[in-house]
Formats: C-alpha cells, sequence, structure tokens
C-alpha cells in the first residue's frame, strides 16, 4: 500500500509544480494583455499546454489562462497571420472545451475563431483535435 500513496504523493506534486507555471504563465498573460498584444497573450497561453497530466485542477486552471486570451482577441484575422501553424491543433481542442461551457460570449468567440481556424487549417484540425482522447485540455 505504500507504493500507492507514494504514487499520489507524486502526482500531487506534479500538479502542483504544472499549477505553479500557470500561475507565472497567468501573470504573464496579463502583462501582455495590458500592453495590448493579446494575440502574443493567447501565443503563451497555448505554450506548455498541460495536455497529458490527467488532474483536472491543472486543465482548469490552464483553461481560465486560455479563455481570458481568448475573449481578448478582437481581430480574427490578425490572429491567424500571426498564429503558428503549430499551435493549430491546441486551440482547436481549447475551443472545443469553450463551445462545451454553454457560455453564450465564450461559444460567440469561439465560433468565430473555430470558423476562421477551419478555413486555415482545414478539417484536418478538427478530424485530430476529435480523436484525440489521450491528451485532453
Amino acid at each position: 500500500m505504500a507504493g500507492r500513496e507514494e504514487i499520489v504523493e507524486a502526482e500531487n506534486a506534479e500538479a502542483e509544480a504544472i499549477i505553479t507555471r500557470i500561475e507565472h504563465k497567468s501573470r504573464k498573460i496579463e502583462s501582455l494583455l495590458k500592453q495590448g498584444r493579446p494575440v502574443e497573450a493567447l501565443k503563451t497561453a497555448l505554450e506548455g499546454s498541460p495536455p497529458k497530466t490527467r488532474d483536472e485542477r491543472c486543465k482548469s486552471a490552464n483553461w481560465i489562462v486560455v479563455h481570458r486570451a481568448l475573449m481578448a482577441i478582437k481581430d480574427v484575422d490578425a490572429l491567424f497571420s500571426a498564429l503558428d501553424p503549430e499551435y493549430y491543433d491546441i486551440l482547436m481542442k481549447y475551443l472545443y472545451r469553450g463551445l462545451s461551457t454553454g457560455d453564450r460570449p465564450t461559444c460567440d468567440q469561439c465560433l468565430r475563431i473555430h470558423e476562421k481556424l477551419t478555413e486555415k487549417a482545414g478539417l484536418g484540425c478538427i478530424l485530430r483535435s476529435l480523436a484525440d482522447t489521450v491528451n485532453t485540455v
């Protein structure tokens, strides 16, 4: 039984380290938003997203950070002229998470971005996001 307790302790320590990184990222994003740089804030929010963790606290904490950056985006066309393709799949996952909230402003924003992302990245981006059940956000 001691082995199980050690595993739980290790998982909790890892989750705490991830949450600390997310808190640091959150402060950086707030600074970028205050500077009027929402695209850079979104890039920062998407970088190092913890999809491989199973800890819901980590996923929720990172969603809050990504949501804050997503909602600050006003010019969706400018977003995709500055966003690298490497971010497309993880962004799509977060858009679906946003749509699942049922919150009207969040859903409206996610749908606006989803439309442009699908135009830019194609249907493969949608399929990869929905088919990947291991790396969830």
